[in-house]
């Protein structure tokens, strides 16, 4: 089914979402490695890995993707494809994130990454028009103290590119490792320098990790669907306006939630968590935000104007350009006018 009304995407990873011809291109003339011997093997593998059941399985695609983004034109190139495509899918606004210190194998620095990634979406955005902010991620690869030099340099480094086009400050990467709290010092970092916080929490993990996103000042919550177990901490949601990216085959196919119909999402969305509809890795789990809706449609117990009413949760609880917010909301509400008719 096609969705006419204005559609944002709030959680959606660079290096699991591309043009699998360009990452092909990329890294047969940078001599990388493949998983396989042609482009259509490589989407065979990463299918495999998308449907494994395990978030560190499906964690095993990026060290692959993220090979061949070592490099300034090669960052500038996929963020530049990456708006083009989810423009032609009908997204007015997106915020794309991405891991600076992901991209520094070859020589790159974690400014030089960001700003190409940045000039990358000045390029898409001049092309097709319409709005990205770019979400800097710190990673979480094992015991804190192991990158943790690279999370504080994330930590300070986003803070200088805040009115540059980056939009905010994101935890990532595997969960359960070490306690989500011990990250804590970095988003207190990231606070004092009035940077935004978002973060990764209650995916693979329980509630409890969500909560410890919440203390850490996080106003909104990559995946987090496991919130739903304890209740309190759900109307404190609710209560606090922090809204939730729901990326629902991600959650499926990382086995995080066994089937679309036994996805809590619908449950938290009607007690008034701002639950938004995203895609997570467009390309790893071969989706758009127009599959998401019609899993919401024909398996999650959501309605027509519900995906219009999260889209509206999506456009409040962004960091979109004020100016820009007040024209989505207005046409978002006209939408939903005609469908209330």
């Amino acid at each position: 089914m096609k969705y006419s009304f204005p559609k944002i995407d709030l959680h959606l990873h660079l290096d699991g979402s591309f043009r699998t011809p360009t990452i092909w291109e990329l890294a047969m003339q940078q001599g990388v490695e493949m998983p396989a011997e042609s482009p259509e093997g490589f989407e065979e593998w990463m299918k495999k890995c998308s449907y494994s059941g395990s978030v560190n399985e499906f964690l095993l695609m990026f060290d692959v993707t993220t090979q061949v983004m070592q490099d300034r034109d090669s960052l500038i190139r996929l963020t530049r494809e990456l708006i083009e495509d989810i423009a032609a899918q009908g997204v007015v606004y997106a915020e794309i994130r991405f891991a600076p210190q992901l991209h520094t194998r070859k020589g790159m620095t974690q400014r030089e990454a960001i700003e190409a990634v940045l000039e990358g979406r000045r390029q898409g955005m001049e092309k097709t028009g319409i709005d990205i902010g770019i979400i800097c991620c710190m990673m979480c690869v094992g015991d804190e103290t192991v990158n943790w030099d690279a999370n504080m340099e994330t930590a300070m480094i986003t803070h200088e590119y805040l009115d540059k086009g980056v939009v905010c400050i994101d935890l990532a990467g595997a969960e359960g490792i070490v306690p989500l709290s011990n990250f804590a010092p970095l988003f207190a970092k990231a606070k004092e320098l009035g940077t935004p916080i978002i973060c990764h929490a209650g995916d693979s993990q329980d509630w409890k990790t969500v909560k410890d996103a919440i203390d850490m000042s996080a106003q909104r919550i990559g995946h987090g669907h496991h919130i739903y177990e304890n209740p309190a901490l759900s109307r404190y949601a609710a209560e606090h306006g922090i809204a939730l990216e729901i990326c629902p085959t991600s959650n499926i196919q990382c086995q995080t939630r066994e089937t679309y119909q036994l996805h809590p999402a619908w449950n938290l969305y009607s007690i008034g968590i701002p639950v938004t509809i995203n895609t997570d890795n467009m390309t790893m789990s071969r989706v758009t935000l127009d599959d998401e809706y019609d899993h919401c449609l024909q398996e999650m117990g959501f309605e027509y104007e519900d995906l219009i009413l999260m889209n509206i949760n999506s456009a409040k609880v962004s960091f979109m350009k004020e100016e820009k917010k007040k024209e989505v909301l207005a046409e978002l509400e006209r939408c939903l006018d005609e469908v209330s008719e």
